[in-house]
């Protein structure tokens, strides 16, 4: 068995319920041998942590988010938890859902010494109807640029000098990409970086389908497209033949970029008509809930922004710095600045109303 690579592996939860409790002990144990470090930050209830902990053994370092880490989106609190936390610089962020296999994670692992931001290619491992749907999307983004995945792999010094990322906008793997560029750091996306993960449920993608339009407030002429596409074709339905070619031909041209015809279906690409008056008709529902709520609804909270740009990031990372540089108080921490903590010590620590607990050793 090959060396366990010098990095940190961090995945953030937050289940009402045992969720995929067992599968991502499965996974977490074949991965155990290759990552110096796996981290799992819990959010969820204390009855489910407790339970959590005693399935992912004693090779995951398993923690609550820390006291100070509290944002609207949930996800975050944990992913900011697990950087702090995290011994190594080479820090692989995945959702639970996330599958890597050995020779992708070693491929993210090497592009960390020389981009700041590694972004993978998700392709989803089982492929029921909703994901087929789904999948459309992703193959739009490959034919105009990148997608956005579910696993980021960072450098943990330049995303800590950057103040970590903000946690109360909606499209936080935009906002993390964004921040570091906005930091000066340097990030790839290989379209053939492929990592599989495990679908939603049906109603899991259902429930998604206006939280991920409201996304595109982040991307405006994204979506200013999808505005006009319902009035357009109700104005001129002889239109809609050629659209629904058009956007086939784009999703069939991104699932070939890369070798990609070997991870993502072709029905996928026959789908993606259909995607795209989703996400059209998503995008009005979207706006209404906006001008009615102020913001998207996540949970029991509003979120009113998608994401920060990198113009604002980077006045907010200038004043950051300003600050430091006239108080003399380098590494100060202002939540309202988007600073960050400094980090914990990498031995022995106590989390939030859990008790203490010390870093597992991997040796």
């Amino acid at each position: 068995m090959s060396a366990a690579l010098d990095l940190s592996y961090v995945v953030p939860v937050r289940w009402r319920d045992g969720g995929p409790r067992q599968e991502l002990a499965s996974y977490l144990a074949e991965i155990a041998p290759l990552c110096a470090e796996l981290i799992v930050v819990d959010g969820s209830p204390a009855e489910v942590f407790a339970a959590n902990g005693e399935a992912w053994g004693d090779f995951v370092t398993h923690v609550p988010p820390l006291e100070d880490e509290r944002w609207l989106m949930g996800k975050v609190s944990g992913v900011r938890t697990g950087v702090r936390l995290a011994a190594h610089e080479r820090v692989v962020i995945a959702d639970d859902d996330v599958r890597y296999d050995p020779e992708a994670l070693r491929r993210t692992a090497g592009l960390l010494d020389g981009y700041d931001l590694v972004r993978p290619q998700n392709y989803f491992g089982s492929l029921p109807w909703h994901a087929r749907w789904d999948t459309a999307r992703t193959l739009l983004n490959r034919c105009f640029g990148r997608d956005y995945p579910g696993t980021l792999a960072v450098r943990r010094s330049r995303l800590l000098a950057s103040g970590l990322y903000d946690g109360d906008v909606l499209f936080e793997n935009l906002e993390l990409i964004r921040t570091v560029r906005a930091a000066g750091g340097r990030d790839v996306a290989p379209l053939d970086l492929y990592v599989a993960r495990t679908p939603p449920t049906a109603a899991h993608f259902w429930g998604q389908r206006t939280r991920q339009a409201y996304d595109d407030f982040a991307l405006p002429p994204r979506m200013a497209l999808w505005l006009a596409i319902v009035p357009l074709l109700a104005r001129r339905p002889r239109l809609v033949p050629a659209a629904a070619f058009a956007a086939t031909a784009l999703a069939e041209r991104g699932r070939r970029r890369a070798g990609g015809a070997a991870f993502f279906p072709a029905t996928s690409s026959l789908l993606a008509p259909v995607w795209v008056l989703e996400r059209a008709v998503c995008a009005w529902l979207a706006v209404l809930q906006r001008l009615r709520f102020g913001g998207v609804r996540y949970g029991d909270s509003v979120i009113p922004l998608a994401a920060h740009s990198e113009r604002q990031l980077r006045r907010r990372l200038g004043k950051r710095a300003e600050f430091a540089s006239e108080a003399g108080r380098e590494g100060e921490w202002d939540r309202r600045s988007n600073g960050a903590p400094p980090p914990t010590s990498t031995g022995s620590k106590t989390p939030a109303s859990t008790g203490t607990w010390s870093r597992p050793s991997r040796g």
